[in-house]
């Protein structure tokens, strides 16, 4: 299994498949993307032998992400690709859910097991004004279309933004209660354009940290593959309630995670300075190659992000990696 200075094991893989998105979010793209990218994008066949030499590596997990993934026509083929590779154990994917109520069907039918689906808001009001796009109640439909069609993990990502959805914690629980489904609240994070966004929006997540234990909520151990979310549980909530908060303390301690961009760079961290392309090694079935490029290129990965010294890297925006 890939490893780093730290001891620490990769076993994640999320992969972007393009930076457009569809979405206007004010804390990713307020102006919307004129995305010039899409034609130089990863295509399946780079994909499949991508995916292939990670899980030779011990990758287990991968996580299809964007911009926005359901935007590539060919996403059944890759989810199916990629479930396909042996030693895959999961193929999650997240979404802003514009697509969901449509698409869902087919993408389970690919063999896609976990979903993520980003909400921002229960108030309709509040959810337009974020993203730009008035699709609340039709979302909320597809994932309850999800939930019955028996997907395997199903949850919904909540930026946390102090002026928007900073007190709509008890909306949430009782969004869960009777949903065996589970909301994750993520700190806003700082990149190369939000600065002064940042500086207005955001709340640490530990104030609602605090709120959950106050409510009786108890603190739940991790997957194998997870994830960096502290993850809560109540015993009278079907649902779950998780926490990823990239300023606390010993944050990047247990990282075990990789990330590829559309474009097949490599991003060793979501805020690193730089990234390297290995493209050039999936012009050809050679997983070895591939592999040596991966565990030389841990040599170089940090013990943790900088974002605490306002560091962002070369993260301009998170639909250029996925988040």
């Amino acid at each position: 299994m890939l490893q780093d200075q730290f001891n620490r094991r990769f076993s994640y893989l999320r992969l972007s498949l393009t930076e457009s998105c569809n979405f206007r979010c004010s804390y990713c793209l307020p102006d919307g993307n004129e995305c010039s990218s899409r034609s130089e994008e990863l295509t399946l066949p780079e994909i499949k032998r991508l995916v292939t030499a990670f899980a030779l590596c011990g990758t287990r997990k991968i996580r299809l992400t964007g911009g926005e993934p359901s935007l590539r026509r060919d996403l059944c083929n890759i989810i199916a690709t990629c479930k396909a590779v042996p030693g895959i154990e999961q193929v999650a994917m997240t979404t802003n859910g514009y697509r969901l109520k449509r698409d869902i069907q087919s993408w389970l039918d690919a063999g896609l097991d976990a979903l993520n689906v980003s909400v921002d808001s229960l108030d309709p009001a509040t959810f337009a004004l974020v993203t730009g796009q008035d699709r609340l109640p039709d979302i909320l439909e597809g994932i309850d279309l999800a939930s019955s069609l028996g997907i395997k993990k199903l949850k919904l990502n909540t930026v946390l933004l102090r002026q928007h959805n900073a007190g709509e914690l008890p909306d949430f629980m009782a969004f869960v209660k009777q949903r065996a489904v589970t909301l994750r609240f993520i700190e806003l994070m700082q990149t190369g354009d939000n600065n002064a966004f940042f500086a207005r929006q955001h709340l640490s997540g530990d104030s609602i940290k605090q709120q959950l234990l106050q409510a009786g909520w108890l603190l739940g151990a991790k997957d194998a593959h997870a994830g960096p979310a502290q993850e809560f549980f109540h015993p009278q909530h079907q649902g779950g309630i998780g926490l990823i908060m990239p300023y606390s303390k010993d944050f990047c301690a247990d990282c075990n995670r990789l990330r590829v961009s559309s474009l097949g760079e490599l991003y060793l961290c979501l805020f690193t300075e730089q990234h390297r392309s290995l493209r050039h090694l999936l012009a050809q079935d050679d997983p070895e190659a591939v592999r040596q490029f991966l565990q030389h290129s841990l040599l170089f990965k940090s013990s943790s992000h900088a974002l605490a010294e306002q560091k962002t890297g070369a993260t301009r925006h998170l639909a250029m990696i996925g988040g």
